[in-house]
Formats: structure tokens, C-alpha cells, sequence
């Protein structure tokens, strides 16, 4: 295991990396069998990331009763020495319109903090069995291998650029490289952490969709911006209020050309 930490993160670490592999053998029980006759089974959707936030809650509760699981009806702001500084952030399915219909770009995601610093983030995508995961200012992996944005410093015709659904219908765009959307915020962030894309820009997203994402993007040495191109920072949304802001996800070194790209429309 890449982690050297104290003990008590080594053990939440082998817990949140075991667990979530668990939560991905239960969600490929759901997976792909969303009902074709319906553009969106929300039924399907429903049942599966129900079943996953029990699973998950259940089996948290049996192994660390005094942690606590991030919710939108509660909010701590109570520091303490006890085990109930931990807080558990999972975001059961996050590419919910792949999942359905049995594209395997999506995944799950567990983050945890203390005393509301984050400590670690795991993003694990179980159609490809793909597992990223940080610790908080640690170096960011895929599986066993580390891994850095790009160090390019310019965006060319074989740059790439990770966007949302309908992003045309809110920017011009001279992007010289390729653009695409494969339905996935966390992964086009863990994309962008391994090198393979250049920026993602995000949008409509929360702060359970983003808490794994942030700690392995910034492992990684990119940043979550706004696209004035200053700070942005997540625990103001702990809330969890929607996040109105559209962000960019990249490399420090390529802020610039690409925020020259990208000019808002609405």
C-alpha cells in the first residue's frame, strides 16, 4: 500500500479501499439493466444508490459506530478529539446515465475528513475496475502507479478537453484539441489527474459529488478553479447547496490558454 501514515488512517484507508470495492460488486447487480422502453430509469437509478447508502451505512456503522456520514440535512461545526471528528462523505453513483445503460464510465466515491480537513479521497469505477485514490498534500495513484497532470505547459491539435453536457450551448469555444464529454465529472477529474486529459470543465455539481475528486486532483498537483481563474473552495459548500459556479479542473501551467479558449455565451 502506497499510504505510510499513522496507523489509525492506515486502517480507515484499508477500510474505505475495501469497502468500496464491496459497494462495486453490489452496484454491477444494477448495472446496465435500466428499462429501454424510458429515456431515464429512475427507477433503477433510485433502487441502486438506495441499496448503496445503506450498504455503506450499515457496514460504517458496524466497523466505526461514533463516525459520522455526510448528509444534506445536518451540518457539524463542532471540533472535537473524538471519533466523531470523523466525517464520511460517499457519493453511491456518480455517472448515473452510463450506469443505466451499461457504458462503463462511472463510478463511486468515498472522501473522509477530520474535523472537517479532508484526509483522503478514493474514486473506484468497477465496469473497468479502475482505482484512484490520495491523501490529503500525498502523492495521487491509479491503482499502484502515481500519477501527475500534465506537464505541458501549452494545449495544442492533440490536447484535451473534458466538458458537460450542453457546454456549447453556454460557451464559444476555440479549443484546438479535442473535446468530449463521456458522462462522468469525477472521472474526467481523475483524468485530468493522471495526465490523459488537459482540463475538464464541470458544472451543476455538489459537495459530495466533488469531496474524493478535490483530494486526488490536488495530489496530483491540479487545482479546482472558478473560470475568472481565482480560488475555489469546496468546504464552503458543506451544506450541501448545489454548486452554481461552472469550475475548471487543470494543470496550474495551463490555466491560461485555457481559460483563452473559453469565452461565456450565457
Amino acid at each position: 500500500m502506497p499510504f505510510k501514515e499513522k496507523p489509525d488512517v492506515d486502517e480507515l484507508t484499508r477500510f474505505a479501499i475495501g469497502i468500496i470495492h464491496q459497494l462495486g460488486k453490489e452496484a454491477l447487480v444494477f448495472y446496465g439493466k435500466g428499462d429501454t422502453d424510458v429515456r431515464f430509469d429512475e427507477d433503477l437509478i433510485t433502487s441502486a444508490e438506495l441499496h448503496l447508502l445503506k450498504y455503506f451505512q450499515d457496514r460504517l456503522i458496524s466497523s466505526y459506530p461514533e463516525h459520522q456520514l455526510f448528509n444534506y440535512n445536518r451540518e457539524t461545526q463542532t471540533y472535537s478529539h473524538e471519533n466523531n471528528r470523523y466525517l464520511w462523505i460517499h457519493d453511491p453513483i456518480d455517472g448515473v446515465d452510463n450506469f443505466q445503460t451499461g457504458i462503463p464510465v462511472w463510478g463511486m466515491s468515498l472522501a473522509l475528513l477530520d474535523n472537517f480537513w479532508p484526509i483522503f479521497g478514493v474514486f473506484y469505477m468497477p465496469a473497468s475496475d479502475d482505482l484512484f485514490y490520495a491523501h490529503a498534500d500525498h502523492a495521487a495513484y491509479r491503482g499502484e502507479r502515481k500519477i501527475r497532470v500534465t506537464q505541458k505547459e501549452n494545449i495544442d491539435d492533440e490536447s484535451l478537453l473534458l466538458t458537460y453536457s450542453r457546454f456549447h450551448q453556454h460557451y464559444h469555444c476555440k479549443f484546438p484539441g479535442k473535446i468530449r464529454d463521456l458522462g462522468c465529472t469525477t472521472a474526467h477529474i481523475c483524468y485530468v489527474a493522471m495526465g490523459r486529459a488537459d482540463a475538464a470543465l464541470i458544472a451543476n455539481e455538489t459537495y459530495q459529488g466533488l469531496a474524493a475528486a478535490r483530494v486526488i486532483i490536488e495530489a496530483a498537483g491540479g487545482k479546482i478553479l472558478k473560470m475568472d481563474g481565482t480560488g475555489f473552495f469546496l468546504n464552503e459548500y458543506l451544506n450541501g447547496q448545489k454548486i452554481e459556479d461552472h469550475l475548471l479542473v487543470v494543470s496550474p501551467d495551463n490555466l491560461t490558454p485555457v481559460l483563452n479558449c473559453l469565452k461565456r455565451t450565457m
